[in-house]
Order: C-alpha cells, then structure tokens, then sequence
C-alpha cells in the first residue's frame, strides 16, 4: 500500500492525540511521525469550551461598548433653545403696580416669624407704595418691644402673589434694591401656592441675612426632575436633585457671584433678572445695570442674544411642562424661617433671629425691595 501515516490497524485505544499533528522531519526516517502542538491562535483547533469563552468575550465587549457610547450620548444631551419671537403680554408697573396683586395672609409655611398683613394694613403702615417709577415693599421699622401691638409674636411684613398666573413665558423684573438684614430671608419667585409642590417652584433671588452669600436660583419639584446632565451656565450648581422630599427641600439650586444681591448689588444699581421659562427648560441671566441688552430696553426681548445663562434648568431628565403650572409671581420678605435658621450660626448676626426681628426693629432699615417695571412676554407662536 505504500508508506501511509496511520497504522494499518487503528483500535479504540489508538487514536491520535487531539493537539497532535504528524509531519516528517528530513532528519528521520520515512513513515516517522513527530507529535506537535498546534497554534492556540488558529480557530481551526479550538475546542467547543474554547468557542463558548470566546463568543461570550465578544459579547461582553459589544455590551460594554454600547453602554459607553450610550452613556456618554446621554450626557451630551440638550435641549433645543432654538430663538422664539416673543410679544408683550402683561406689564406691572407705575402707581398700579400692587393692584395687580394680591396680598397673602396668615400662616407662613417656611415657618417665618412674621405677619404678613392685609392691603390696607400694608397701605398704613407704608410697607407697600409705588410712584410713577418705582414700587416698593418693606418689613416693618416702627414696632418696637414698647409698642401696642408689639413684634414678640413676629414682625409685619408683606408677601404679594399676582393675580395672573403663568405657564410658561419671558419675564423681565427691573430691580433696584434687594432687602439684607439679619433675620431677612427676601424672595423673587414663582409658585402656584395653592398646588405645591405639585406645579413647582421657580426661586428668582433669593437669599438671607446679609445677602452677601449671593443670588440664589432654585427650582423645587416631585419627583423625577434631575440636573444632573450637561449644562451652560455661569453660576455655580448647589444641588441637582430638585425634588423638594430630598435635602431637606434643597431643590436644585444655582448661586451666582457674591456681589449679586444685598448691599454690594444694591451699590451698582440693582439688575435686571430675565428668566425664560419654555418646554426645553428654564433659564435665568442676571444684567448689571450698566450691561441691559438693547432689546431688552426696546421692548423686543431675544435671549438667544443674551450669551450664557446665569442659571439653566435644562428639561433633559424634568417635565418641565407637567412639573411647573399655573404660577403667580411671588415677592415676599419673610422673617427668621427655616433657611435663616440653618444658617444663622454662620451668619455673624447677634443673639437669636427671633430676638433680633421682635426687638430690632432698626435693623430692618434696609430690609426693602424696590422695583421699576415686570414685563412678561409670550411667544408669538
């Protein structure tokens, strides 16, 4: 039969080993096999098990590869905050400014040692009037420990919410002075007070005692409204969990520089505070006096001229529709409360807030809002 590779005879016990090759080698004799290993990286003598390792291999790679690639896609999500043309709607200034609000009494819920008094008690005491150019609201400087009525049960003070209320819009608030005074805890903001936290809460400025932390800007919802992804804005961010059942109400918070409220603000002329609120998200600019954009002064406002936001709630991972409805604008000066609380050690004020507010009354000399114009505008489609 001539020279074959195999014995004639193969038995049971004869099979070849299974990473054995038999090949001659030109020093050996004719029909003398050497036994060699093969190649691990030729698939072609992969066992079974081997195959299984390495297609389970590939399949981790393709799944950690896909994740990565839709990770990083998520985090470079944006909403699109293409121009929108906007008119117009609703002015509040001059002599009838506070007509169109209305004045919020009795229970203050951030636990204030206040009393926030009626119209015509705001009106007596001359903790609200307007002129053709300006409004101003004030905390009580008159009602001392001698007075009847006196301020052991908390000052007078006044909080306003508009009689029309908003779901979206470009507001333009023209702010002269912010109130800074120990004890103080001023607030420019939106809410439906009748529905919180379900429609939400829109903190314009916002800030305690001095003021000299800065401008807050802060948002409070339920549920499922996170910050946590891509960003522009100038401010620096505090919290990204705007869910008011967490933190301790935190909200998602944003703090511009320290010059941006109280005294130092109030040196420079105030601002102007610009906040669109839309669908794809929220967003706040903070204009020094001597920097208006021309538009706005021209009454044809163009935020997409504006440069980077001061703060931006972007609506990537927030309904921002179903989380903020039927807001009123808010102003307020309420006294002591639970932020002044949590921060008076730190404060460098005297004694205790409430002995401060019932005692001081010239401490709160400073502790006035003054306003020129609200405009809000609403997009022409």
């Amino acid at each position: 039969m001539g020279n074959s590779r195999y014995p004639e005879k193969v038995g049971s016990r004869d099979v070849a080993p299974q990473y054995q090759d038999f090949r001659y080698e030109r020093n050996r004799g004719p029909g003398q096999p050497v036994a060699t290993s093969r190649p691990w990286w030729n698939p072609r003598y992969w066992t079974r098990k081997i195959w299984i390792g390495v297609v389970a291999l590939v399949v981790i790679i393709i799944v950690v590869v896909v994740a990565v690639a839709v990770t990083v896609s998520k985090k470079n999500r944006y909403p699109d905050y293409s121009p929108l043309t906007y008119k117009l709607q609703d002015t509040y200034a001059g002599e009838s400014f506070f007509d169109q609000f209305t004045y919020r009494t009795g229970y203050d819920p951030a636990g204030g040692f206040v009393h926030y008094v009626p119209k015509e008690e705001a009106i007596n005491r001359n903790l609200t009037y307007a002129t053709p150019n300006t409004a101003v609201l004030r905390v009580d400087t008159k009602v001392g420990p001698g007075s009847n009525p006196d301020a052991s049960t908390g000052r007078f003070s006044v909080r306003l919410e508009s009689k029309n209320t908003y779901n979206s819009g470009l507001f333009i608030f023209d702010v002269k002075h912010t109130p800074y005074a120990c004890g103080a805890w001023p607030a420019l903001w939106l809410t439906d007070s009748y529905s919180w936290p379900q429609h939400g809460e829109i903190d314009i400025m916002e800030a305690v005692n001095q003021g000299t932390a800065g401008n807050a800007m802060t948002l409070h919802t339920t549920g499922d409204c996170s910050m946590s992804v891509k960003r522009k804005q100038m401010g620096t961010t505090e919290q990204e969990n705007c869910d008011h059942s967490v933190n301790k109400n935190a909200g998602c918070g944003v703090k511009e520089k320290d010059s941006s409220f109280g005294a130092a603000l109030n040196s420079a002329g105030g601002s102007i505070m610009a906040v669109e609120w839309r669908s794809a998200g929220i967003r706040m600019w903070q204009f020094a006096r001597n920097a208006i954009p021309g538009d706005i002064t021209a009454k044809k406002p163009d935020p997409s001229a504006w440069g980077t936001a001061a703060a931006d709630f972007p609506g990537t991972d927030c309904d921002i529709a179903s989380h903020f409805k039927n807001n009123s604008i808010v102003v307020n000066i309420d006294l002591c409360g639970d932020l002044v609380y949590g921060t008076w050690d730190k404060s460098g004020c005297p004694s205790n807030c409430t002995d401060v507010v019932a005692n001081q009354p010239d401490s709160f000399k400073t502790a006035f809002w003054e306003f020129g114009t609200f405009e809000v505008y609403q997009p022409t489609s």
